[in-house]
């Protein structure tokens, strides 16, 4: 206890509850080309529908990243995602002159938040860049002339002409409001042209203006907080007073180009997203004290890309890398695909943190009405979701059990028995068709060239669960004291949470060692600490004997059973 200076009673509580947390394994993450979303920042995508309008639909640049992402959330309910662009050639539409580059909502805040950009971007701009912006049109309408209103394009969209609102008109101000509409005029966004994407009512161009339950009433606020397709980049070009505060000012009755409607946003660029990219986009998952992820999804990814990829799972070592052979390896290349598979396999090198499967699959595209071939690593990554929820990471996602892939019509090619041993002892994992059973995953090898326990997809994820978990609850042992007090709690914390999952059938046996053999009067004076924690995985099993012996009648089965 404290020490005291004179007589009395003190207090203290010592926790000693600390356990080994749960750690979350089901967490995917994704870099790669959209034709919309905000460009280098990880979002959170739960669904595929999130995924179309966060990200855009699919055409015929973006398929493979739209569905390989799709693929993985057909049995998992969180993926990071980031797109992947060079901004220096990505644009984004605006309804001035002049395209620019924003990034994402950061980008934005830095450099156009003031409306103090050049004049010629206009007033708004698109809210990602890319050609899809070009498809946008904004209206509005800001005068109190509610003759002149009725002619407006958009005017039955709303209750009543625009007009002074109540938080301006109590401090002595006038002509604050505004209605704003977006529209798909290409019908990019929707699936007819002139849909009305969003509308805004009676917003105000007062800077401190607020509704009656104090949440801004601002139109850059509002637009730039709410629209999932524009922000506001400077005020009307006749609005002398918008972006003012309220009090004693009159502002105006500003009324858009041609009767309230602004010009159709242009500009807009796509642009080649190259391996670069792609890295740059991958580089955002190398922190795991930031970014909490557990499955790397990689889509179609080249040597080079793979390469990087190799190097954030190894440097994390709580994650795992999922990737796939090359198009023209797999498609279209009769009695050749074993042999590029390996060469792709080769070029990638050992490693028990990457997972290769064997081909891609053919799949509906509900988006264009076409069929698509898309690589099966986002599948591959989703079993392990689904095995994760209705078993544990530690069983393999392999076989009839667990590892039959959803939404896939047919493979590209079907490796025969022959083949998928060729492709199984270079640690491919073989994708293929069974009768009754669907396409199925039929391996659960990880790219580690050495025999090893964690030449398995299962070990593997074992050890990433053990490790992550246990290393969590042993950082609140950092700064105590190394003595055995100390050495025994940690062993008290570990043990019972290795029962727990020898209980669910992931280790056979375990030993926890943290004393004075290992924890010697030279690691003290370091000021180290050390737990040996010593454990025996549970296998898959890959190979089933099935021995049928006939007998004679006569023979007695105790006099022959174990001879054979």
């Amino acid at each position: 206890m404290a020490f005291q200076l004179s007589p009395g009673v003190n207090v203290s509580e010592i926790d000693l509850t600390t356990i080994v947390p749960a750690v979350g394994t089901t967490e995917g993450a994704y870099a790669g080309r959209f034709s919309w979303g905000p460009i280098n920042e990880v979002v959170s995508i739960s669904s595929e529908r999130d995924l179309a309008r966060i990200y855009g639909k699919p055409d015929a640049n973006t398929f493979v990243d739209f569905f390989t992402c799709a693929n993985f959330l057909a049995y998992a309910r969180n993926l990071r995602v980031v797109r992947s662009a060079n901004t220096a050639q990505w644009k984004n539409a605006t309804s001035g002159t002049v395209a620019i580059n924003i990034a994402n909502r950061d980008d934005y805040e830095l450099n156009y938040l003031d409306l103090s950009a050049d004049a010629n971007v206009g007033m708004f701009a698109a809210k990602y860049a890319g050609e899809l912006g070009n498809s946008i049109k904004v209206s509005y309408w800001s005068s109190a002339n509610s003759t002149s209103f009725s002619a407006w394009t958009y005017a039955d969209e709303f209750n009543s002409v625009t007009g002074t609102s109540d938080y301006t008109s109590s401090r002595g101000g006038a002509n604050d409001e505004i209605h704003i509409i977006v529209v798909d005029e290409r019908a990019k966004f929707s699936s007819v042209a002139n849909t009305i994407l969003e509308k805004f009512s009676f917003l105000s161009v007062a800077s401190d203006a607020t509704n009656d339950d104090g949440s801004s009433k601002y139109y850059v606020d509002v637009i730039n907080d709410q629209s999932e397709y524009i922000y506001v980049t400077n005020p009307a070009t006749n609005a002398v007073s918008w972006g003012t505060t309220a009090a004693n000012t009159d502002f105006g009755t500003v009324v858009g180009d041609e009767n309230g409607t602004v010009q159709p946003l242009t500009g807009g660029v796509d642009a080649p997203v190259t391996d670069a990219d792609r890295i740059a986009g991958y580089d955002y998952f190398a922190n795991p004290e930031e970014i909490d992820v557990s499955l790397i999804v990689t889509g179609n990814a080249s040597t080079t890309l793979i390469s990087s990829i190799k190097t954030l799972v190894e440097t994390r070592k709580d994650c795992v890398g999922f990737v796939s052979p090359d198009f023209d390896d797999a498609i279209n290349n009769a009695d050749s695909e074993v042999t590029d598979i390996t060469a792709k396999r080769n070029s990638i090198g050992s490693s028990s943190y990457l997972v290769m499967d064997s081909g891609w699959g053919y799949q509906f595209d509900k988006y264009n009405n076409v069929y698509r071939w898309v690589p099966l690593n986002g599948h591959i990554a989703g079993l392990c979701v689904r095995t994760d929820f209705e078993r544990d990471p530690w069983f393999s996602p392999a076989g009839f059990n667990r590892g039959q892939l959803r939404n896939v019509i047919k493979l590209a090619w079907y490796p025969t028995k022959a083949e998928r041993d060729d492709l199984y002892k270079n640690g491919i994992n073989p994708v293929n068709s069974f009768p009754g059973e669907g396409i199925v995953l039929f391996g659960d090898k990880t790219l580690l060239a050495k025999p090893s326990a964690f030449d398995r997809i299962n070990v593997r994820r074992l050890f990433i669960v053990l490790e992550k978990a246990i290393a969590r609850a042993a950082k609140y042992s950092l700064f105590e004291f190394n003595d055995s007090f100390t050495r025994a709690q940690f062993v008290a914390l570990v043990e019972p949470y290795l029962r727990g999952v020898q209980g669910r059938r992931g280790i056979f046996d375990f030993r926890v060692v943290c004393d004075e053999t290992n924890n010697t009067p030279e690691v003290i004076d370091r000021n180290e600490f050390v737990g040996d924690i010593y454990i025996k995985p549970a296998r898959s099993i890959n190979f089933i004997q099935l021995n049928f012996v006939a007998v004679r009648t006569g023979v007695a089965f105790e006099e022959i059973v174990g001879r054979f």
